[in-house]
């Protein structure tokens, strides 16, 4: 499994993620939904690798950073978030969401790089590996 996993918003996830089976082969790892049935989370995997996805507008931080930003964002699995955020905010660069722990056991910060994608760095490994 890969340590990088692409990270893309959908104005309908739930479309998104028949095409992308339907179309492209990617097999269905996990889909967590919201109350109202929307896409929070969902990830595909492919070959070894892995793709996240969820639904634009619905407010949450990552949500609102990639608002303006690039054609995606990025998720790299980190074993240390803390010092990977220190060692970013050192050397200058926008920090979106300062190191956190999730309600799912993962903690993960956010950034901007210079053309405005979001990395994410994080415990978190798709699918339970890693």
């Amino acid at each position: 499994m890969s340590g990088i996993y692409p990270t893309l918003l959908y104005a309908d996830a739930k479309a998104a993620l028949d095409q992308l089976t339907e179309a492209f082969g990617l097999e269905r790892i996990a889909v967590f939904e919201d109350d109202d049935g929307t896409v929070a989370h969902a990830e595909l995997g492919y070959a070894g690798g892995a793709v996240m996805l969820g639904t634009k507008g619905n407010g949450g931080v990552f949500d609102q950073a990639m608002k303006n930003a690039g054609p995606c964002g990025v998720y790299v699995v980190v074993s240390d978030v803390d010092a990977h955020h220190a060692r970013a905010a050192a050397a200058g660069v926008e920090i979106v969401m300062p190191p956190t722990d999730q309600a799912y056991g993962a903690r993960d910060y956010m950034a901007r790089d210079l053309e405005g994608n979001i990395w994410s760095f994080g415990t978190y490994a798709p699918g339970g590996r890693g």
